[in-house]
């Protein structure tokens, strides 16, 4: 199996491989996490669940544990949430279709 590399965001390099940006794709990759939930949950349970989260978005020790492992909280409710991963999910199509792995 052979596999190729066309361009790396710059940060880990091998000699043969183009930065993105030298490529003509300016790319910046995020890794996010977040809750999803069946559309047909019941709103009570989905309050409880935002509640919860938001909750564990802005403990001390929950912060201090995934900033030491280098992941930054950053806490968006459900609506703000939704545009991030729409925004995120359009920006990746874009991208992977410009390096011509999806027509």
């Amino acid at each position: 199996m052979r596999s190729r590399n066309g361009a790396t965001n710059g940060s880990l390099r091998c000699p043969r491989c183009r930065a993105s940006k030298e490529s003509g794709t300016n790319v910046e990759y995020a890794q996010w996490s977040g809750l999803f939930v069946p559309a047909d949950t019941p709103a009570p349970v989905v309050q409880r669940l935002r509640e919860a989260a938001r909750a564990a978005a802005n403990d001390p020790r929950v912060k201090e544990v995934l900033l030491t492992a280098g992941s930054p909280v950053l806490y968006l409710d459900a609506p703000e949430f939704q545009r991030y991963v729409d925004a995120d999910a359009a920006k990746m199509a874009d991208v992977v279709k410009r390096i011509g792995k999806v027509e």
